[in-house]
């Protein structure tokens, strides 16, 4: 569709020189809204691209569906302007016979931004979501070293953010042989993260054990959760992540990673997980 990225003209400024103008690219942000069997769910802030992946992710971590075959099909409305022209803004997922329609007790105001997965909700307990694909101890695990090699890897596979500077990425890898099975990237963390969980979803790969979850800046409370709901062990992230994440990480099992970068990481939860060729028993208490 070429709606990923958009040139503008702006106007660069360095203190004591001449200023320049010149074309820029810019990620784009327009709103998508999600319909399920033609009811409006939620619109979110999202970067156009993988919007089938988006939705299929999203409906993951709310708990609607969990397994491929109760997503039959998904298509983009025709009509969803006055004059009858199709934005590619608005998509209507259809659930297999016997899925129960999304709860109107628990959805959303109607509206998310980019920033943020969770607006909307009533209460925190109204995300504590109970997964379909429970973590628990699944003996999942990843060296160390080959753990310190995934930010750089995601890094590398974020072409538009190379030309924008302006997108978050989420990445899965295979936890024991360190291959890439996807990456997505997205104006929004959230989204990024469902755009991963909704390809998974889609290739029938659900749940996710075996692999890491890395993305590029902090480990919050909604991408454990949407870890949880997808199965997903291991979270990696390149910043921190918040209490209420180690909070729910602790709960379900699920091992967190933050600031992993520069060849050190601190592991938050779940550091069984966490293989290193160093005696695992000659740890320094500090």
């Amino acid at each position: 569709m070429g709606r990923i990225t958009a040139r503008r003209q702006v106007t660069r400024i360095v203190v004591g020189a001449s200023r320049r103008v010149r074309a820029d690219v810019l990620a784009v942000e327009e709103p998508l809204e999600i319909r399920v069997g033609g009811e409006a769910l939620s619109i979110t802030m999202r970067t156009p691209g993988a919007d089938f992946d988006l939705a299929c992710g999203f409906l993951v971590s709310e708990g609607i569906v969990s397994r491929f075959d109760q997503v039959p099909a998904i298509r983009y409305c025709a009509g969803a302007t006055e004059t009858g022209e199709n934005t590619y803004n608005v998509l209507d997922v259809t659930l297999a016979p016997g899925v129960a329609a999304p709860d109107p007790s628990h959805e959303r105001n109607f509206y998310m931004t980019s920033s943020c997965g969770l607006c909307g909700k009533a209460s925190i307990d109204a995300v504590r979501t109970r997964s379909e694909h429970p973590v628990g101890p699944d003996g999942s695990a990843v060296a160390d070293e080959l753990l310190m090699t995934f930010p750089d890897r995601l890094r590398a596979g974020q072409d538009v953010f190379e030309k924008t500077g302006g997108l978050h990425a989420a990445a899965l890898f295979d936890a024991a042989t360190g291959e890439l099975l996807v990456l997505r990237e997205d104006v929004g963390r959230h989204n990024a993260v469902d755009k991963v969980v909704g390809w998974a979803l889609r290739e029938d790969r659900l749940p996710l054990g075996g692999t890491v979850l890395m993305v590029s800046g902090r480990a919050s409370f909604e991408l454990v959760q949407k870890a949880s709901m997808a199965g997903i062990p291991i979270l990696a992230a390149v910043s921190a992540p918040s209490s209420l994440a180690i909070d729910l990480a602790e709960e379900v099992g699920l091992t967190v990673v933050g600031f992993l970068r520069g060849g050190s990481m601190v592991v938050y939860s779940g550091a069984e997980r966490i293989h290193s060729h160093i005696d695992s028993e000659a740890v320094l208490h500090v």
